[in-house]
C-alpha cells in the first residue's frame, strides 16, 4: 500500500508539472525547462496573450575551433528572452519597406548566431499545438529569423499553432565549400538547420508544441532548404510535412564542389593565406585565424545581383547535398511525408529592380527565361516527384499584387519574397501601409491553409479551400492553387501547363550553357546574356503567358 500510495503520488506530481496540464494557469512569457537551460519570455508586443521566447541558443557559437565546424548543441544556466529586432526602412513605397527588411539591408552580421525563437499561447486552444518551423531566405548569403517580417504572433495567436524560427550560418560561414579537410563542413549551415529542429523536437512540449506534429517551412533559399533537408534525413525525418516556397533542391544552381571552392580561393588570396588548391587544410587554418569582418570583407562580392543570388552556398557533399537528385527523385529517395510548393508569378520583379539600381541592363525576355529556369521549372520538377511517387502534395502560385506591396508606380506582379508578410500577417504592420480588404482575406486564407496543412495536411482537400493534390500527369487538369491577383475570390484552380509548358524548353537551353543554369546565372547577374550558343536574345520564346487575374484596386 505504501508503494502503491508513493507510486500514486509520484504520478500526481509529474502530471502536475507536466505543460499540458499547466494550460489553464500558464502566465505569459512565464519561465519553461529546456535542454538549453532555463528559458523567460515575455508578452508579444502585439498580441499581449502569446508568449515570445527569442533568440534561444541551440547549439555553441560556432566561432574560434569551431568555425565550419558542424554545431555543438549548448547547454545554459538560464536565458532572457530580448526583444524583436526592429529596423524598418525611410523609404515612403510601402513595398521597397518590406523590401529593405526582407533583404536585410543594413544588419549586422555576427557568428555568434545559432539561436531560434518560439511564439506560443498554450493556456488556450488545442493541449499539444502543431508546429510551424521557419526557415529564412536570402540566397544563403544574408537573413536572420529577427526579421520583424518574420514576427510569428500573428500566426500563433490566429491560428492555435507554435511558431519557430531559427538561424544558422551564412554565406563563407555556412557554405565554404571547401573539400577535403577533417572536422570542416562544407555545408554547416545546412548542418544548423537539423541541428535546430531536433532541438524543437527536443524541447517544444515545454511551450505546448507537439512534436509529432513538425511542419518546417520557408522561402527561397529556406524553401531549397526545406527540399535539401527532405533528401538528406530520409531515416530521421521528424518532421511530419514540409512546405518550400520559391525553392527547391536546383533552384539557384547545379551544386558544385568546383564553384565554391573558387570563390573560397579568391576570399583566401585576399586574406593573404594559400588556396585550397594549394593545401587545403593551411587555407582553412590560415582564414580561420581571421576575425570576423576580415573574412566577411574577403568574400564580399561587387555584383548587388549576385550577392542576392547568393555565390557561397550548397555544396555536393554526399551527406546533406547530392549531385544525383534527379535519379533520387525518380526513385522516391527523399522523406515521403506531405509536401507543399509553389512560387509567385513575377519573381523576376526582385531582381530587375536590383539590378536597375546597379545599372546592370538585361533584357525582358532574358529575365522571363529566368522567371521560368530558376523558380517555376524547379518547382514542378519538384512537384513531379512528390506526385509520381504518390506522395500527398498541393502546388500553388501566388498572384498577390497589393498597393503596400508595389515596389514602384507600375507594379507588375507578385515579386520573389512578396508571399512572406500575408502568410506571417505582418505586411500592414511593417509597410505601414493598411492592407485592402482583397488583400487582406488572402492573409487570413494563407496564413489558415499552411496552418492547415500542418495541422492535418489532407485537412486542404476540404472547405474553405478545396484544394486539389497536385496532377503531375496532366497539364490540363485544373490542380494547380492560384493565390491572390483577384479582388472577388482569395483562390481558385488553373491548370498548370500555360506555366509549365516552357520547362523542357528552358531544360533544353539551359543544358548547352557550359557551367550550367549556375554559370548562366552568374552571366546574368554580371550584365551579360545567358550565353546559349548560338542562341540570341530576339530568338528567345515569349516565357511569360498574359496574366488571367489584374489588380483592380480596391480601396
Amino acid at each position: 500500500m505504501v508503494l502503491f500510495t508513493t507510486a500514486l503520488s509520484a504520478l500526481v506530481a509529474l502530471a502536475a508539472a507536466s505543460p499540458l496540464n499547466q494550460r489553464s494557469t500558464f502566465a505569459v512569457g512565464q519561465t519553461l525547462k529546456t535542454t538549453s537551460g532555463a528559458v523567460t519570455g515575455h508578452a508579444a508586443k502585439n498580441r499581449t496573450e502569446v508568449s515570445e521566447y527569442l533568440g534561444i541558443p541551440f547549439a555553441k557559437p560556432p566561432v574560434g575551433d569551431l568555425r565550419w565546424k558542424a554545431p555543438v548543441k549548448d547547454c545554459a544556466a538560464k536565458f532572457q528572452s530580448p526583444d524583436l529586432a526592429v529596423g524598418l526602412s525611410d523609404a515612403n513605397v510601402p513595398g521597397i519597406v518590406l523590401l529593405t527588411e526582407l533583404m536585410q539591408l543594413g544588419h549586422q552580421t555576427s557568428e555568434d548566431c545559432l539561436t531560434l525563437n518560439v511564439w506560443t499561447k498554450p493556456q488556450t486552444g488545442e493541449k499539444t499545438k502543431a508546429v510551424l518551423v521557419w526557415i529564412y531566405g536570402g540566397g544563403f548569403a544574408t537573413g536572420n529569423s529577427a526579421n520583424p517580417i518574420y514576427n510569428g504572433e500573428f500566426i500563433a495567436d490566429n491560428e492555435d499553432v507554435v511558431v519557430v524560427s531559427l538561424n544558422y550560418r551564412l554565406g563563407v560561414f555556412g557554405f565554404p565549400g571547401v573539400p577535403g579537410v577533417d572536422g570542416i563542413e562544407q555545408n554547416p549551415g545546412l548542418l544548423d538547420q537539423r541541428a535546430a529542429i531536433e532541438w524543437v523536437r527536443d524541447n517544444i512540449a515545454a511551450f505546448g508544441g507537439d512534436s509529432k506534429r513538425i511542419t518546417i517551412f520557408g522561402e527561397s533559399a529556406g524553401g531549397a532548404s526545406v527540399d535539401f533537408y527532405s533528401y538528406a534525413w530520409t531515416k530521421d525525418p521528424i518532421v511530419s510535412s514540409m512546405i518550400a516556397e520559391s525553392g527547391s533542391v536546383s533552384s539557384f544552381a547545379d551544386p558544385s564542389p568546383k564553384d565554391n571552392v573558387g570563390f573560397w580561393d579568391v576570399a583566401a588570396k585576399a586574406l593573404k593565406c594559400p588556396t585550397a588548391k594549394e593545401n587545403a587544410k593551411s587555407s582553412v587554418e590560415c582564414v580561420r585565424s581571421k576575425n570576423t569582418e576580415e573574412v566577411l570583407e574577403a568574400a564580399k562580392t561587387e555584383n548587388p545581383l549576385q550577392a542576392v543570388l547568393g555565390h557561397f552556398g550548397p555544396t555536393i557533399d554526399n551527406k546533406v547535398v547530392f549531385g544525383d537528385y534527379p535519379e533520387r527523385s525518380k526513385a522516391g529517395n527523399f522523406i515521403q511525408k506531405p509536401y507543399m510548393n509553389g512560387n509567385n508569378d513575377w519573381e523576376a520583379g526582385l531582381f530587375i529592380l536590383v539590378g536597375e539600381g546597379a545599372k546592370i541592363k538585361i533584357s525582358a525576355k532574358v529575365w522571363d527565361v529566368f522567371n521560368a529556369a530558376v523558380f517555376t521549372c524547379p518547382i514542378q520538377r519538384a512537384a513531379n516527384a512528390r506526385a509520381n511517387n504518390k506522395v500527398l502534395n498541393y502546388r500553388y502560385r501566388y498572384f498577390g499584387d497589393y498597393p503596400n506591396t508595389f515596389l514602384q508606380a507600375n507594379n507588375k506582379g507578385a515579386w520573389h519574397t512578396a508571399e512572406i508578410p500575408q502568410i506571417f500577417g505582418t505586411t500592414a504592420s511593417v509597410s505601414g501601409t493598411k492592407d485592402t480588404p482583397s488583400e487582406a482575406k488572402l492573409s487570413t486564407l494563407m496564413q489558415k491553409a499552411w496552418t492547415s496543412f500542418a495541422k492535418d495536411p489532407a485537412s486542404l482537400q476540404k472547405p474553405p479551400f478545396n484544394f486539389p493534390q497536385y496532377n503531375a500527369a496532366d497539364g490540363n487538369a485544373p490542380t494547380l492553387v492560384a493565390l491572390g491577383g483577384s479582388t472577388n475570390e482569395t483562390h481558385r484552380m488553373v491548370a498548370p501547363f500555360q506555366w509549365d509548358v516552357y520547362c523542357d524548353a528552358i531544360t533544353s537551353l539551359t543544358n548547352t550553357i557550359p557551367g550550367g543554369i549556375q554559370a548562366a546565372i552568374n552571366n546574368v547577374a554580371s550584365g551579360g546574356e545567358l550565353g546559349v550558343p548560338g542562341l540570341k536574345t530576339d530568338e528567345l520564346p515569349d516565357m511569360k503567358p498574359a496574366p488571367f487575374w489584374t489588380y483592380s484596386g480596391d480601396a
